[in-house]
């Protein structure tokens, strides 16, 4: 509940016009680019130039969606086996996509759909 109550007050400040792509900029979820002198072949990574109460706000919610929502379980592990990701990484993207969904949910005055966060493959079950 405190986590929904600080991301709802960090999120109502900004301006009506922003996109989910903005609001994500916004917290530091984008990923970016990591070149310094010799080192131009790292992965990218979060920006973090954003808002870090977003960010923290957001850490616990996609921890417990992550073990317990059968949609975000799901794509929690296609993230981890399927793409190679670490625990931390995936725990971010999810971040990301959480900030995605509740974009969506505002601006389309509809309740949360796990089944739209992540569709199972053909034959696979939550």
């Amino acid at each position: 509940m405190a986590s929904g109550i600080q991301i709802l007050a960090e999120l109502m400040v900004l301006p009506q016009d922003m996109n989910a792509k903005q609001w994500v900029a916004f917290a530091g979820l984008d990923p970016r680019q990591y070149e310094s002198g010799s080192s131009v072949a790292k992965k990218p990574r979060i920006s973090k130039a954003g808002n870090k109460y977003i960010r923290q706000a957001l850490y616990m919610p996609a921890l417990v969606a992550s073990n317990y929502e059968p949609h975000i379980k799901g794509y929690y592990a296609h993230l981890i086996n399927d793409n190679g990701l670490k625990p931390m990484q995936a725990l971010c993207a999810i971040m990301r996509k959480l900030l995605h969904a509740i974009y969506g949910m505002l601006k389309t005055n509809k309740s949360f759909g796990g089944e739209r966060f992540y569709t199972f493959p053909a034959g696979e079950n939550a």
